[in-house]
C-alpha cells in the first residue's frame, strides 16, 4: 500500500508536463525497479497509465483517477492536489460533489446584459446550488487577493441568481425545472489556506 501510494504520488508529480521514464520514477518514489515494474503493470491494467518499454504517460482523466487512488491510499491531500493542474483540480472538486449526490456542471458559462460569466463548478442538490471558484494557487495568498476573489465570486453568484429569475432556459440547463426553491451559495475552494 505504501509503495503504491508513493508510486502514484510520484507519477502525478513527474507526469505533469508529459511522459516520464521508469528509471526516474523509481528514483523519485524510492522503490526498487522490480517492485515498480509490477505496480506499473497493475496501474496499466486498471487504466491509470499508458505504459511503454521505458516510459509512463498519463492523460488528464487518468491523472485525476491517480489522484483519487492516491488519496484513497491516504496520501497527503495538499501534496497530491499540489501536483494537479487547474483543470484537474476542478475535476477533483466536481467529483467530490458527485460523490455526495450533487448534479454537477463544470466551467458553466452564461451571459447577462452582454457580459459573459463563468463559474468553475456548480453543484446542485435540492435546494442547494453551490457556485464554486477553484483557486489552484500553490502559495499563501494575502487578505486583498482573498477579498477580491470573494467579491468576484459573490458577484458571479448574484448574476447567476438574476439570470435564473429572468429565464427558464437556465433552469433547464442546470436541471432545476422541478425545484420549488433554490439557495445559491458562493464558495471559494483553495488548495492552500489564506
Amino acid at each position: 500500500m505504501i509503495t503504491e501510494k508513493n508510486l502514484l504520488t510520484s507519477i502525478l508529480k513527474l507526469t505533469v508536463r508529459g511522459p516520464v521514464s521508469k528509471e526516474l520514477l523509481c528514483r523519485d518514489a524510492r522503490v526498487p525497479s522490480q517492485v515498480t515494474e509490477k505496480a506499473l503493470r497493475k496501474f496499466f491494467d486498471d487504466g491509470l497509465i499508458r505504459l511503454s518499454e521505458k516510459t509512463i504517460e498519463t492523460s488528464l482523466s487518468q491523472r485525476v483517477k491517480i489522484a483519487i487512488k492516491a488519496l484513497e491510499l491516504e496520501a497527503d491531500f495538499e501534496k497530491v492536489c499540489g501536483f494537479l493542474g487547474w483543470q484537474e483540480f476542478e475535476s477533483i472538486a466536481a467529483l467530490a460533489f458527485e460523490a455526495n449526490n450533487f448534479a454537477v456542471e463544470r466551467r458553466f458559462r452564461f451571459t447577462l446584459v452582454n457580459r459573459r460569466w463563468e463559474i468553475d463548478v456548480i453543484g446542485c442538490k435540492e435546494p442547494i446550488i453551490v457556485c464554486v471558484d477553484c483557486k489552484h494557487w500553490h502559495y499563501g495568498w494575502g487578505r486583498s487577493a482573498i477579498a477580491k476573489a470573494v467579491e468576484a465570486q459573490i458577484e458571479r453568484t448574484k448574476t447567476l441568481t438574476e439570470t435564473l429569475h429572468s429565464t427558464h432556459a437556465m433552469h433547464k440547463r442546470l436541471g432545476l425545472t422541478s425545484w420549488k426553491r433554490g439557495i445559491l451559495i458562493p464558495l471559494i475552494l483553495s488548495l492552500v489556506p489564506g
